[in-house]
């Protein structure tokens, strides 16, 4: 079974993209497609502020009418962030998403510290990778060549 943490080490690189509530939504929606994300945190110093995401903007800003040059991330940013910790299973965060609707999970350490943060992409592209390795390990034990070792 997968941990938090090694998701995170398969996505490579632990880049934390983040904005300030201060900032423009215009700014977030721009950062979000220059790293091919849809969501960011909100950070206040190191300290996890808020999430915005394409669903923020699509129900809080396009539906309402207002402007993204206008409008701060502060605004429409959702406050309530569930984080998780590297030591979690991919089956609990999948069910965690799954339950709460969302998309993104940060991940902390014992000391509350960010490390990084999931999605349900690599979630998904986890379970699918082990379930793939399962595949071959049985297809290995009915045609009676060796185990494939990782």
């Amino acid at each position: 079974m997968s941990t938090v943490a090694d998701i995170l080490k398969a996505k490579g690189s632990n880049s934390i993209y983040s904005v300030a509530a201060s900032d423009t939504m215009l700014l977030a929606l721009q950062r979000m497609a220059e790293k091919g994300v849809g969501a960011l945190l909100v950070l206040d110093d190191a300290h996890i502020a808020g999430i915005i995401t394409e669903r923020d903007y699509a129900r809080k800003i396009a539906l309402q009418g207002r402007s993204s040059a206008a409008t701060t991330v502060g605004e429409v940013m959702t406050r309530k962030v569930h984080c998780v910790s590297p030591e979690q299973s991919s089956e609990e965060c999948m069910s965690l998403m799954t339950s709460l609707r969302i998309r993104h999970l940060p991940v902390l350490n014992a000391h509350r510290q960010l490390l990084g943060m999931i999605s349900i992409g690599d979630i998904v592209k986890e379970i699918i990778s082990a379930q793939q390795f399962t595949i071959q390990q049985l297809e290995h034990y009915i045609s009676g060549a060796p185990p494939v070792h990782v």
